[in-house]
């Protein structure tokens, strides 16, 4: 069974630190369990599945309603987080770590926490989350933003229409961020 471990940076971010048992036939871990996460009353309703190619930059993306949680199933991925709540005591703290198939560590973003990830290898993403998908509720900034201040593995990533249209955070009207 995983380990939970708290963010030291965003409040409400928790690392699952996995365990693997492995053999000479292959190797199985648990990936989630609801009892990890007993503060939150959620239902996991849907999964979902992203692969990207390597050097793919998805983000950063927010939430006003829904909470992921991400497993990297394949390849490595750099995780870029920064809390956004209004409310939060730790509005505007960031975190950037690196995930893998071989360092398995969930991830759980709370509402209101702009996250993204940078495909260091071809790689897999799984995550769980808690609503249907929500136009409404899809937010974004950009990846770069200075006053995010995330120091991405890459230069010049490959980033989609959607990601490279999001605004800088100091433009986005405080009603258009989350509590």
């Amino acid at each position: 069974m995983g380990s939970i471990r708290e963010s030291i940076h965003i409040q409400g971010v928790k690392h699952a630190i996995l365990t693997v048992h492995a053999d000479s036939r292959g190797r199985f871990l648990e990936t989630f369990r609801k009892e990890w996460f007993p503060e939150r009353s959620w239902e996991i309703i849907q999964a979902n599945r992203s692969d990207s190619k390597k050097h793919v930059l998805r983000g950063l993306h927010y939430h006003f309603h829904q909470v992921d949680y991400w497993y990297p199933a394949a390849g490595r991925i750099q995780v870029g987080l920064c809390d956004l709540r209004q409310e939060s005591p730790t509005r505007g703290a960031r975190e950037v770590f690196e995930i893998s198939e071989d360092k398995p560590v969930g991830v759980f973003v709370p509402a209101g926490v702009a996250h993204g990830f940078l495909a260091l290898t071809d790689a897999t993403l799984t995550y769980l989350v808690d609503g249907y998908y929500d136009p409404e509720d899809e937010h974004g900034v950009l990846w770069s933003d200075p006053g995010i201040g995330i120091s991405w593995e890459v230069e010049d990533p490959v980033l989609s229409p959607r990601d490279l249209e999001n605004p800088l955070l100091k433009d986005i009207p405080s009603e258009r961020l989350p509590r």
